[in-house]
Formats: C-alpha cells, structure tokens, sequence
C-alpha cells in the first residue's frame, strides 16, 4: 500500500485504486461508489447492523473450529461491535442501486471491519494485517450472507414495529369504547345504510389492524430459517461442516432470536419467498392504514359542508391563502407513507421473481425496500397514533342529526310492513323532505299499513316503538321477535 496526500493506494484484482486516507473502505468499496453514483441514498442502518452481526458470529465461530487465529479473532470481534454500536456508520455508502446480489455492501463491511481490526492490532489501513476476504469473509459468500443479513434486519425491526402497531390498535380501541353511546347513519357505497355505533365503527378498525399485525408475524416465522453456511451455492463450500449449525446458534445467542437452521441450503440460496411473504404482510397493513386514514378524512370532511362527524386534532395550518382552514395532515400523511410501502412492495415482488438458477441477484434492492418499509411503516404509525388517532373527538350534534334525516332507518319496519312498502315510504319521505317517522305515522293513522304475518293494521304506536330505539337497530336481531332465555 502506498499512500499520497489525502489517499492511500490500494490494489484489487483490477489493479490499483485510490481510496480516501480518513476512510476505512477499501478498493472495492471505492470501485463501487464510482460506479453506482445512482441514487444517494446509503444503506440502513439494519442493513449494517445485520451483515456487522454475521461477521462478529463468524468470527467466533471460525475462531472455535480452529480455523481463524485468535488474536484475529479477537480485532474482528471488537471491531464488529463498534460498528454494530454505530460508531462507523458514516463509512458505509454503497448506493443501494449496486453489483447484483450485494456484493458491494457485502466488501464494504468486510473492508470497514478489517482495516478497523488492523488499527486494533498496530496497523492502518490498508495494511491488511486483517484481511477482508480471507479473515473477515471467512467461511462466507456475499451469497448466503446477504440473504441472511435481509432476515436478520428485519427481525432486528419486528418488535419495535409490532410496538407501533400494538399502539395504534389500542388507541382504536379506547376510542371505540369512548364513542360507543353513538348512535349514527351507517354507509354503504357511500350511500345512507341502517344505523351503527360510531363505536362499532371503530372497533372494526382497531380489530383489522391486529389482525394484520398478526399477519405480519406469522410471515415473520419465515424469516427464522437461516441458510448461512451454504457459501457460494448452497453445497457449503469452503465452510466447515459444523459450520451452518454453529453460525445459527451464535447469531441466536448474540441477537437474542429466535432462529432455526434451514432444512435446504439451496433453496434459501435461490428463493426470496420468505422475504416476499413478510413483504406482502406488510402491503396488507399498508392497505388497511390506507382505508382507515381515507374513512377519517371522509368522517371529518367539511365541517361545515361535510360529514363532520368526527374531528381530528388541528396540529398545523392547512392553507397558504384560506384563513382559518385546517386539514387532516396526519391522515394525509399516512395515505401517502402507505402508497410508497406498497410500491416497495412491488419492487420486492418484481425483484423476487427475477433470482435465476442458484441465486438471486436482485437482493440488494430486496434489501433496500423492506428495511424502508419497515422504517416508514414504523414512523408514521406512530405519528398517526399519536399525533392524530389520540386526540379524535366526536361531532355527537352532527353524527345524530344525520341519523335522524336517515331514511333507510325504515329497515326496522321491515318484519311489520314488508320491504316493498318500506321502499315506497323511502322514496316518499325523500321526495317531501320529511322523515320517515312522520311519513309512517301518517300512513298508519290512514290504516294504509297491514301487518305482514297477522294480516291486522299496523298503528301508530307501532311504528313510534319500533324506531324510537334506535341503539335497538345496531344489535342485530329481528326486530320485534324476543329472544329466548
């Protein structure tokens, strides 16, 4: 290595490289910052956290089978764990747009953590008294190594995303029981439906995001089989025998996971379905978040010229030229974070189906994707929770003032005067802008209504007790028949 100014020379199998002196990179890591100036983004930081664990377990584990020296050992050990701890964050910056399969993330981290070991030991870098590939990489491909740093990574994540979505759907939940005095219109096709309980309401929410939250940790299960160990193309190459099952068992203990050897190297070399399963879990969270966020928008529409019958908390002005106007940022904002995790969703799919033969190439964007997706699914639940679903108030005055206008309440009139004259009531009470109270009270006292069953007149008194309660239509039932007991 020779050294000139602000560089140091190095060389690869292609010849000589110029790598900045204040680095800890090496020549192939500055090959692939000049040759993917793509997007400018960097990797995340589970992406480091993951592949930095992988090297510290190999270590250990090649250290025990006797095939690494342990004073080695030892520089590989300690200089994982300060980048684990993130000390050298700011030297991984591989685009994540790179060589197919990760190469280049994968080099970046071994050359991070070998010239931090050869510092340990006396050296700088590019000395190499710790070398990249042959100590750090030891027993490893960037090929079973990525695929396991993607598991990792997201494993890393699960937890603190399950926290988030744990929260909201509580917050759902205490706004369910808050709301549920509420007897409001229901909607279907955006069309007046029978009446619910804006608590009922609300509990359907709270309910589908468990239930995805659910979802997203039974594909977690997936994630657990690692095929560490399976080197170039599964059949464990240049690795020990005891190798695979040795490597599960540290990253279990050194992360504290739950993790299990995979049954089939080669399949967790050529399929990436595992991480398009958790993927899809999290696009199923995304399309819920989205239908929530877009009801709330809806049910706070207005107010004045809108549903209004619930208000989100006002957390910033909504116009630059209307006074006074304030929107449902939070809402907006989950709508918006949901639409990219759906796209990274897409981008994991395409990606999957692209692996060809022994490997799929495409891990570095399949890498790149889920970590975002975790992180802006993580983030923008808990703003949502916080900052938006927290504070909801309900609008009572309107959501009940809206009911009364209802005319499908007449479904309660169903078992006493049939469907088709409770049709013909609808489109009277419509057309006089009258309610459909009033207009059945005034057929009845016509004795214009027959009981279905018995064949007598229906009477006013009637009809004022079947829609006087109107919690009675959010119970379910047939209306007039007790139930046994």
């Amino acid at each position: 290595m020779k050294a000139s100014g602000n560089f140091r020379i190095e060389r690869d199998s292609l010849g000589e490289v110029r790598v900045p002196t204040n680095r800890l990179f090496g020549a192939q890591t500055q090959r692939a910052v000049e040759n993917f100036p793509i997007s400018g983004l960097k990797p995340w930081r589970a992406f480091i956290w993951s592949v930095a664990i992988i090297k510290l377990a190999a270590a250990k584990v090649n250290s025990s089978l006797g095939l690494l020296d342990a004073d080695i050992a030892h520089a590989i050990i300690q200089a994982s764990e300060e980048v684990l701890k993130g000390k050298w964050d700011k030297h991984f910056i591989v685009d994540p747009f790179q060589a197919g399969a990760g190469t280049s993330h994968n080099m970046n981290v071994n050359e991070v953590i070998a010239n931090r070991a050869t510092q340990l030991m006396g050296g700088k870098p590019g000395e190499y008294l710790v070398h990249p590939n042959d100590h750090v990489n030891m027993s490893q491909s960037t090929n079973d190594v990525i695929p396991t740093a993607i598991r990792l990574g997201c494993l890393w994540r699960l937890e603190e995303l399950m926290q988030a979505i744990g929260s909201l759907a509580s917050a759902l939940e205490q706004k369910s029981a808050e709301f549920d005095d509420i007897v409001k219109s229901g909607r279907t096709h955006l069309q007046d439906a029978v009446p619910i309980r804006m608590g009922q309401e609300f509990s359907g929410y709270a309910q589908a995001v468990r239930r995805d939250g659910e979802r997203i940790l039974r594909a977690a299960e997936g994630l657990r089989r690692l095929g560490i160990g399976g080197t170039a193309v599964g059949t464990g190459l240049n690795a020990h025998p005891s190798y695979h099952r040795a490597m599960v068992e540290q990253l279990a203990l050194l992360t504290d996971l739950k993790l299990y050897t995979s049954n089939n190297l080669f399949e967790s070399m050529q399929s990436m379905a595992d991480s398009l399963d958790f993927s899809a879990a999290l696009r199923t969270l995304a399309v819920t978040l989205t239908r929530i966020a877009n009801d709330f928008r809806l049910l706070a529409s207005g107010p004045t010229t809108g549903l209004d019958e619930i208000r989100l908390p006002a957390v910033q002005p909504g116009s630059s030229i209307m006074p006074g106007k304030v929107n449902p940022v939070l809402a907006e904002m989950l709508n918006m974070a949901m639409f990219h995790v759906i796209g990274c969703d897409t981008t994991v799919s395409l990606s999957a189906q692209a692996g060809q033969l022994e490997l799929n190439v495409m891990m570095p964007v399949i890498a790149h994707n889920l970590f975002e997706m975790m992180q802006i699914m993580i983030g923008a639940i808990q703003a949502f929770t916080n900052k938006c679903v927290i504070g909801i108030t309900a609008n009572r005055e309107k959501a009940v003032g809206w009911l009364a206008r209802n005319a499908i309440v007449v479904t309660a009139l169903n078992p006493l005067i049939g469907y088709a004259a409770g049709a013909a009531l609808v489109k009277e009470a419509t057309e006089r802008n009258i309610t459909i109270q009033e207009v059945a009270c005034e057929k009845a006292r016509q004795g214009m209504f027959t009981h279905q069953k018995t064949g007598a007149p229906v009477t006013e008194e009637e009809i004022i007790a079947a829609l006087s309660d109107l919690r009675r239509l959010t119970e379910g039932g047939i209306l007039g028949i007790a139930s046994g007991g």
